[in-house]
């Protein structure tokens, strides 16, 4: 019933502005028509015609905000009418004056112009700092809320800014871990980590270019993924030359969270007490670790060193010794019983032996 309301509506508008507005024609042109009555139906017919691709047009944007609309969390469509709210207010006090300017007749449409101008901008600005510092706002208006009181006795602490270098961001695995929805807080990309992609995605070398090209690919993709949570910054300190450097201090200033797989700048920002996150430290932390008597399917790739070993690999490339496991080599994935596990500075390996051997 709405939508046909609009429609009409805006059919009935332009059927009218058409059917009166030939009296706005110039009398030389009207004295050219011999018939007055025919000409106003035919312009009002296509005013009609206009009114109708207006009507759909608006009933379709309409529909589509009501969409939006009813998505929307209450606490973000609450702060987003206080922000558009206050912000109509800051313009209608800023711009008051502007009446008060002498402004020659031929230019009295300024006026109205600047107001309309002005208020858009402050709305628009009103709404977008309210989706920044929308909680912030809510907690203002309603200072007793229980979130407010565990934020001020100390018990929740809000979730730090994560900045990304370059590193982590050519990666790739940042990507995926935002989408499992552990990491928390924005993610800020300085300026000056921008640039440093476009240098490598615009070297000489065949592999830096597509390292680069690939880390400016991963993260439009998480921008369009996360377009609230994906933040670019202007800041740049033209007094320090070093990327590295920048990133540390600006972490420092933010009080940020340092987002890295470098393990070199993982030391040198620890040293400078700066929270850091390591990539690869994660990907150590949450890989399976399997005991004595646990059992593995693994597939044979190669042999060992020793005349019956065979090697086998995990999905997180930790090396597994197959004692017997010469005789699967080239088949199909074989049930296997983990023996003993050994910690070396290359890495993890895992001692096994195909659990048909043990059976018998």
């Amino acid at each position: 019933m709405l939508d046909a309301i609009i429609i009409i509506s805006f059919m009935l508008a332009g059927a009218g502005i058409g059917f009166y507005g030939i009296e706005d024609l110039p009398a030389s042109v009207l004295l050219q028509v011999s018939d007055e009555g025919a000409l106003q139906f035919v312009i009002a017919v296509f005013g009609a015609l206009i009114g109708l691709v207006v009507g759909f047009a608006v009933q379709t944007g309409f529909r589509r905000l009501e969409r939006q609309v009813r998505a929307m969390p209450a606490d973000v469509l609450l702060s987003r009418a206080i922000g558009l709210v206050l912000g109509l207010l800051v313009a209608n006090l800023l711009l008051a004056p502007t009446f008060l300017l002498p402004i020659p007749p031929e230019f009295s449409f300024i006026k109205p112009l600047i107001a309309v101008v002005g208020s858009l901008l402050f709305a628009v600005s009103g709404t977008s700092l309210a989706d920044t510092h929308g909680r912030a706002l809510l907690r203002l208006i309603n200072p007793n809320s229980v979130e407010t009181l565990l934020f001020t006795e100390g018990t929740l602490k809000p979730a730090s800014t994560k900045l990304l270098d370059t590193s982590c961001i050519i990666d790739g695995r940042i990507e995926e871990l935002l989408a499992t929805g552990f990491l928390e807080g924005q993610l800020l990309v300085p300026q000056f980590i921008l640039q440093e992609l476009q240098q490598v995605a615009d070297a000489s070398n065949d592999q830096k270019r597509v390292r680069g090209r690939r880390g400016l690919d991963i993260l439009n993709r998480m921008r369009e993924a996360y377009p609230d949570r994906i933040v670019i910054n202007s800041a740049d300190y033209d007094d320090v030359p070093m990327v590295d450097a920048k990133l540390v201090r600006l972490a420092q200033e933010i009080n940020g969270t340092l987002l890295t797989t470098d393990y070199n700048l993982s030391k040198v920002a620890t040293v400078q007490k700066v929270q850091v996150l390591n990539v690869n430290d994660l990907t150590q932390a949450v890989r399976p670790s399997y005991l004595p008597g646990d059992s593995i399917d693994l597939k044979i790739l190669k042999e060992g060193k020793e005349p019956t070993q065979g090697i086998g690999y995990l999905d997180d490339g930790t090396m597994v010794v197959v004692e017997e496991g010469r005789s699967y080599l080239g088949g199909g994935e074989v049930q296997v019983i983990v023996t003993s596990a050994l910690q070396t500075s290359a890495g993890r390996m895992i001692f096994a032996r195909p659990k048909a051997s043990l059976v018998a």
